[in-house]
């Protein structure tokens, strides 16, 4: 899969700085299970992320106040 486009990944309200996150998560899970089963990493874990995401094996969820100013 050539580089999935961004606007594939993420719905309307939706960051980038959440794609970011979500896909550092899941690529730290896929180091995490290939460690756990000693299996050996051959492709990147971000790549697999991202292309995990572009196919809606998974999902960003974020909080419905996310950017929003809080008071001190």
């Amino acid at each position: 899969m050539l580089r999935p486009a961004i606007g594939q990944m993420l719905n309307d309200k939706q960051s980038y700085y959440s794609l970011v996150v979500g896909v550092a998560k899941r690529a730290r899970q896929i180091v995490d299970e290939k460690n756990e089963m000693s299996e050996i990493i051959v492709e990147k874990p971000v790549k697999t992320a991202v292309e995990e995401l572009a196919a809606h094996k998974y999902k960003i969820i974020e909080k419905d106040d996310i950017g929003q100013k809080t008071e001190l």
